[in-house]
């Protein structure tokens, strides 16, 4: 087929069960796409397959987010070619189903999920539908397109939000996802306040377009959005930390007749105060994953609007990946790169 019969995969038998071994290539189908990975990004979700607290069928390997080069296609593949260069949209839907059929293909409820349901990229070489490989700018390098799925999320939140030029806009929490809304609304040409629980990382948050920065504690955020905005808060929040405290946080700093997106998935019961929502005729909506945000994505990080290398903090090679996961639970830690 063209490519080397043994790679080499971080395959997890268990929880906290993670080893790097040699194991057969993946054969494509045909329509299927055999990519050799560049860079992967590790993330909150697998953090939480490794431990253990989101079981998944063992043996796993994990990783979602990546960029890399076609190695081999199946016979029917069109879309890319061997050599291309591509990011990789690791959620697939069923595409027969009701929700399929009007568009929803991220709400689908058979959606596979590359590295949770079937093997993902903490390996040399992955295979995927080809539909999922989306060409890579020449412009962008591999490091900069590894974040193209979670910033895929922020640009269908942002625009799931409505955000305009010459709003204002909350971001809660100043992680991945929350740095990287910023930079998104502020290409909206909206003013951002990013609100998180610490100031640890909101000098990168100023750097990288934030007007005002605010820890939760330090005043009451209903004084602050209304001081940030001139008025009686902001016009949407995006939430990106998937605690239930963030859902409170979201609609303190949101105005009467505001917009609150909801991008996190919190695993407790969130309690709200739904007098507030109605008295004030807020809207909240909910934002999953992405539909057709790839491109988009990419094309941000390559004119330059979304910069992604500052918030890759850690580099490991995949030998050191138990080291990576290490690094991951670290308070200085964004985000985690493994360099295949």
């Amino acid at each position: 087929m063209g490519y080397i019969s043994r790679v080499k995969a971080a395959v997890l038998h268990g929880p906290r069960d993670l080893r790097v071994e040699s194991s057969r290539a993946p054969e494509v189908q045909t329509d299927e796409v055999l990519v050799r990975v560049a860079v992967a990004g590790l993330c909150g979700t697998d953090y939480r397959i490794w431990s253990g607290d989101r079981p998944v069928a063992y043996p796993r390997v994990m990783g979602h987010e990546f960029v890399g080069r076609v190695e081999a296609v199946g016979s029917g593949v069109t879309r890319v070619a061997p050599g291309d260069r591509v990011a990789v949209e690791p959620n697939y839907a069923c595409g027969t189903c009701p929700l399929c059929w009007e568009g929803n293909r991220n709400l689908c409820l058979a959606r596979t999920a590359v590295g949770i349901d079937v093997d993902g990229c903490f390996a040399e070489l992955v295979r995927v539908p080809s539909r999922c490989c989306w060409q890579a700018p020449a412009t962008a390098a591999d490091e900069d397109l590894a974040l193209t799925e979670p910033l895929a999320v922020v640009v269908r939140a942002v625009g799931r939000g409505g955000v305009r030029s010459g709003e204002t806009v909350a971001v809660v929490g100043a992680g991945t996802l929350g740095l990287l809304a910023l930079q998104v609304a502020r290409g909206r040409g909206a003013r951002v306040l990013v609100v998180g629980r610490s100031a640890r990382r909101f000098a990168l948050a100023r750097e990288l377009g934030a007007e005002a920065t605010h820890a939760v504690a330090d005043a009451p955020l209903e004084t602050v959005a209304r001081t940030f905005s001139g008025r009686e808060g902001v016009d949407c929040v995006i939430e990106t930390a998937g605690t239930a405290e963030a859902v409170n946080h979201g609609l303190a700093l949101v105005r009467p007749g505001g917009r609150v997106v909801l991008t996190g998935l919190p695993h407790e019961p969130t309690p709200v105060e739904f007098f507030a929502v109605v008295r004030r005729e807020v809207t909240i909506v909910g934002s999953m994953i992405y539909q057709d945000e790839f491109a988009e994505a990419m094309g941000l990080v390559a004119d330059g609007t979304v910069k992604t290398r500052p918030l890759v903090t850690h580099r490991f090679a995949l030998d050191k990946i138990g080291d990576a996961f290490t690094a991951h639970a670290e308070p200085g830690s964004i985000k985690v790169a493994l360099v295949i």
